[in-house]
């Protein structure tokens, strides 16, 4: 009997959901078949089975999240199952990042053999993964009173279902507790007339990563504004030979990675990363990888254009599209959402003026891009209507000092404003 856990998809991921399972109990697994699809932090990814066998149990059901290494199924390929050798060194020493998560074909983990181990009233030993026994911690669980039906009678998540499902006062719950807590607080809810609503597991990573930006990273933003006129003129002859090339046309957006991206390789201290306290050094980044913020209907999402500066605007558009309809069909890969040193974030299309972003870290910098509108501005002695963009630069003053910050953006409006270098 092979265990299999939730493995890690991503760099962030610390916890996954279970979007749809594509095989059901009894159903026989080859090698290579599409066993799950698993929402992560940034996508819903199929999960290919690693051995084959007969699908025995679904320990998760869809719609329900759990810790990465977490228990989600039972494959029997046949084999008997050993119970593990209590003489082995101790599981419950591991912390739970160290748990196989990659594997599909990850077999039970070790028990514990230290006072952590639960046992039965006559000394016995039981056997527990390290979920089961985080909640036995939790909510106080006596799991002597449990079956254990995993591998060697092991005690797995979905045994311990009949415990949880006691009432409060028969076993004393953290959960309980937070609710007894807040009961004065309904009142207040029932006047807004309130509605709790799941945050998907792509929320909860968004909120737990940016607010730990905001908290410990030091922001300061620095605005600039361009004369954007050249460059919509630009852009539109530039469409025009392009549609009667037969090919894709360009955006605004497009033409401002390109810009970003050369304004960071003229300025390689702004495309950079800071390590930590302890570390007396920080990482200049050598490849100008720029991600594009796409808000999804999930939630917000960073695709990365490896070696931006490197390509062409239209080879940029090209693939940011790509990007784009990947991300809103929650369909990029890992290494699709990775790597980046920079990122953009372009609101102009819903009507901002203005706005500064928080940092995607380990990244060291992020430019907000506003929307482009006709001011009156006076060239030479006339007053013309003429095209304005605001942008915002949201940098680390760990390792980007205002001066740094200024310079970045006198090049990033000198190419805005001049924009036929930017094809250059």
């Amino acid at each position: 009997m092979i265990e299999i856990t939730m493995p890690r998809l991503s760099d962030t991921m610390t916890e996954g959901a279970i979007a749809v399972w594509h095989k059901k109990p009894g159903d026989r697994v080859e090698v290579g078949d599409v066993l799950v699809e698993i929402e992560t932090d940034k996508a819903t990814m199929e999960y290919e089975a690693y051995d084959a066998g007969t699908l025995s149990k679904q320990l998760v059901p869809e719609g329900e999240q759990v810790a990465i290494g977490a228990p989600i199924a039972l494959l029997d390929d046949g084999k008997p199952t050993v119970a593990p050798e209590p003489a082995v060194a101790p599981a419950a020493a591991l912390p739970a990042d160290a748990l196989p998560a990659d594997s599909a074909s990850t077999v039970a983990a070790v028990p514990a053999t230290d006072a952590a181990a639960p046992a039965t009233e006559d000394g016995a030993r039981l056997f527990a993964s390290p979920l089961v026994r985080k909640l036995a911690r939790e909510h106080h669980l006596d799991l002597s009173q449990v079956r254990g039906t995993g591998p060697g009678g092991r005690i797995i998540r979905a045994d311990t279902d009949g415990l949880l499902a006691l009432e409060p006062d028969t076993v004393p719950t953290v959960a309980a507790a937070v609710r007894e807590a807040a009961a004065p607080a309904a009142t207040g809810d029932d006047k807004r007339g309130s509605e709790t609503v799941p945050l998907s597991s792509m929320r909860r990573i968004i909120a737990r990563r940016l607010g730990e930006s905001a908290r410990t990273i030091p922001h300061f933003y620095v605005t600039a504004t361009a004369d954007a006129e050249n460059l919509v003129l630009l852009r539109t002859d530039l469409n025009a030979q392009l549609v009667a090339a037969g090919r894709p046309k360009v955006s605004i957006n497009d033409l401002l990675i390109r810009a970003s991206a050369l304004a960071l390789r003229e300025h390689p201290l702004v495309n950079a990363s800071y390590i930590d306290d302890a570390s007396g050094e920080m990482l200049v980044h050598h490849r100008v990888n720029v991600g594009v913020a796409v808000a999804g209907s999930a939630g917000l999402v960073v695709p990365v254009i490896e070696d931006a500066d490197q390509k062409t605007v239209s080879q940029l558009g090209t693939e940011a599209k790509a990007l784009v309809a990947l991300a809103n069909a929650k369909k990029l890969t890992p290494a699709q959402m990775s790597g980046g040193t920079f990122t953009i974030s372009n609101l102009g299309m819903f009507g901002v003026d203005q706005f500064t972003a928080i940092i995607n870290p380990p990244e060291g910098a992020i430019l907000a891009v506003g929307g482009m509108a006709r001011e009156a501005v006076v060239v030479g002695d006339e007053i013309l209507p003429r095209h304005r963009m605001r942008y915002t630069l949201s940098a680390d003053h760990r390792i980007i000092d205002g001066a740094l910050a200024a310079q970045f953006l006198q090049t990033l409006t000198r190419l805005i404003e001049n924009p036929w270098t930017i094809l250059a």
